[in-house]
């Protein structure tokens, strides 16, 4: 064998060990990137693409931590039942899907948006106490915008909308910040308005079926 051939089959030999060692670590590479894939999915919810409540949950806490300006914004689709009961349990898919883009949009991509349960959402998010009152009013108008199913059919929509921030309840613990907005969305259920709590609605003892216009609630964003 000559010189040169000598060579050439080294160099053959050591090309085919480097691609022979290769394959298991692509292998491997497509393994985990699959497998975060996944472990990514479970974190979200299927329907929405939300985060799920325990993905949410320390998501908020990170932001309410960091920032000195945050809202916690709790949304529940009204009538939400007879969308399904009159149209098909599809559209109330259509409805909850659209309800999810249209938080994501208005929230933005820094925020925590998680789907709770069933209808009921929940948002952090980093927001100045000067925009508060416009940023509410313009969430309101989003998700009143009626829903266009995949057959052209025209779902109209409405969700009620309770907030709050620290400073409105003297505390940064998101408990407390979510039972306070939970209890100025009954306040103002079905009215088409976005209620911001206030430092009475933390001690509510129980918030289902509460009258609305509780004192010292501020509205916001009168749907037309």
């Amino acid at each position: 064998m000559s010189p040169r051939t000598r060579v050439q089959a080294r160099i053959g030999q050591r090309t085919l060990l480097l691609t022979t060692a290769a394959l298991p670590l692509t292998g491997w590479t497509l393994h985990a990137l699959a497998l975060h894939r996944r472990l990514a999915a479970t974190k979200r919810d299927p329907l929405t693409r939300l985060l799920r409540r325990d993905s949410y949950t320390p998501r908020a806490r990170r932001l309410l931590a960091r920032h000195d300006d945050v809202a916690v914004v709790l949304v529940d689709q009204d009538h939400f039942k007879a969308v399904n009961d009159t149209l098909g349990h599809a559209a109330g898919d259509a409805v909850l899907a659209a309800t999810a883009a249209r938080l994501t949009d208005w929230a933005g991509p820094r925020a925590s948006v998680g789907r709770l349960g069933g209808d009921e959402f929940a948002v952090v998010l980093e927001l100045s106490a000067g925009c508060l009152e416009q940023r509410l009013a313009q969430l309101v108008r989003m998700l009143h915008t009626p829903v266009v199913l995949e057959d052209g059919r025209t779902v109209d929509v409405r969700a009620s909308v309770g907030a709050t921030t620290p400073h409105a309840v003297s505390s940064r613990d998101l408990s407390l910040l979510q039972r306070a907005a939970d209890a100025a969305l009954y306040d103002g259920e079905h009215t088409g308005l976005a209620l911001l709590a206030a430092r009475q609605h933390v001690t509510v003892p129980s918030i289902n079926g509460r009258r609305a216009g509780r004192p010292g609630t501020s509205v916001w964003g009168r749907a037309p």
